[in-house]
């Protein structure tokens, strides 16, 4: 008789980023996953040091005009540790796509829009910041959903057939999102118990 497999997923979520990823979107998971056993494995067009930034509409001094947008300012630099070639999406439980100008141009990559097409199919937890719906309406994996995101990329989520909602968070069946980094504790809250479910804890 034939031994039933009873081998739990592994506990290991990718993070893509590329160059302008935002790092108050990128860092934060990085760090709060590996707090509950969950191993965080970035990855990006290729295995090397990318460029992070940082976002804000800065204060100005009286008489001074006023941003209409974020500034962006030079931040830390993130490395990936794996390529998105070489990437099986079957040994990852999760998948956090964050934010920044990076999205722009990672969504054009065949290899990331295989592996989020993956986590929806397989209907593996996914969490999106920001920017990262320009991933997801690219993937063709939104048709139909409620998402949020920074407003200025409503349009995007609507291209990708999905409904837009002004919340800090957005719950919708394997897909948790946010506006922007300020959002994380109730992202992160979300998505980590929905990998912990995923993974049977």
């Amino acid at each position: 008789m034939a031994k039933k497999n009873s081998r739990k997923p592994l506990k290991k979520v990718l993070i893509p980023i590329g160059d302008a990823t935002e790092v108050m979107d990128t860092l934060y998971p990085i760090f709060r996953l590996p707090e509950d056993g969950f191993e965080a494995v970035v990855c990006g067009p290729e295995a090397r040091l990318y460029h992070g930034v940082l976002h804000e509409i800065p204060p100005t001094a009286q008489g001074e005009p006023k941003w209409d947008i974020t500034r962006e300012s030079a931040a830390y630099h993130v490395r990936a540790t794996i390529a998105f070639k070489d990437i099986n999406p079957e040994e990852y439980c999760g998948l956090f796509i964050s934010g920044g100008r990076a999205p722009e141009y990672l969504r054009y990559d065949q290899d990331l829009l295989r592996i989020t097409r993956h986590f929806f199919a397989a209907n593996k937890p996914v969490a999106s910041v920001c920017h990262g719906i320009e991933i997801l309406t690219a993937a063709d994996v939104i048709q139909g959903r409620t998402v949020t995101t920074v407003a200025k990329c409503q349009l995007d989520a609507e291209q990708g057939g999905a409904k837009y909602v002004n919340e800090r968070v957005v719950v919708d069946g394997n897909l948790v999102c946010s506006r922007v980094w300020m959002d994380n504790t109730w992202l992160m809250k979300e998505f980590m118990a929905q990998l912990k479910k995923y993974v049977g804890e």
